[in-house]
C-alpha cells in the first residue's frame, strides 16, 4: 500500500477531520460518527480491511484499528486451537515496531491496532503525513501477516512454521 499518492500539503487538523480528508483523497467511501469515529473499508490482496479510527478527546489519543476479516472462532480442529492462535499472536507481535495484533474474544475477530498520542499545548492535530503513516502501517501489517493466521487457523501449520511461510518475500509474478 505504500504506492498510494496523497497531498502532503494539507494543514494539520483535528484527527478525524484529517482522516476524512485522507480517505476522500483516495476515493474511499467512509462513515463518520461526529468528531470521535470514522470507518472505511479498503481492498487488500488477501481481504477487505475495515479501518476504524476512534478519537478520545479526554486522553488525546487516536486509536487506529484494522479488522482483518479473519474470525478465529470459525476455525475448526487442532489447527484452530486457542493455544496456536495465541502463540501466533505472540510470535507476530514480537516482529512489530508499531502496533500489535489481537484477538477480540467477544466475536473472534483478529485485528491490528495501534494508537498515536496527540498531546501538546495546542489543539490536537494530525498531519496528512501522520494519517498516511497510520493507514499504511495498518494495511501493510495486515497484508504481511494475514497468511500466517490462515496457515495456523485453517492450514494446520504450527505457529512458527506459519510465520516463516508468511514472511517469504516473493519477487515478480507467476
Amino acid at each position: 500500500m505504500t504506492s498510494l499518492q496523497f497531498d502532503t500539503g494539507a494543514e494539520p487538523s483535528a484527527p478525524i477531520d484529517m482522516l476524512e480528508h485522507y480517505f476522500s483523497s483516495h476515493n474511499w467511501a467512509f462513515e463518520r460518527d461526529g468528531d470521535e469515529e470514522i470507518v472505511t473499508t479498503v481492498k487488500g490482496s488477501w481481504s477487505d480491511y475495515e479501518l476504524r479510527a476512534l478519537w478520545r478527546e479526554e486522553d488525546r489519543v487516536l486509536q487506529f484499528i484494522a479488522l482483518t476479516g479473519i474470525n478465529a472462532t470459525a476455525a475448526r480442529g487442532e489447527a484452530g486451537t486457542r493455544a496456536n492462535l495465541f502463540e501466533s499472536l505472540a510470535l507476530i507481535n514480537e516482529q512489530l515496531w508499531i502496533g500489535h495484533f489481537e484477538h477480540w474474544s467477544a466475536d473472534g475477530a483478529i485485528l491490528f491496532r495501534h494508537a498515536v498520542l496527540l498531546d501538546g499545548p495546542d489543539e490536537p492535530a494530525l498531519s496528512m503525513t501522520q494519517a498516511h503513516a497510520l493507514v499504511d502501517a495498518a494495511i501493510d501489517e495486515c497484508e504481511r501477516y494475514y497468511p500466517a493466521f490462515q496457515f495456523v487457523l485453517w492450514g494446520g501449520k504450527s505457529p512458527r512454521d506459519a510465520l516463516v511461510a508468511a514472511m517469504v518475500e516473493t519477487e515478480g509474478e507467476a
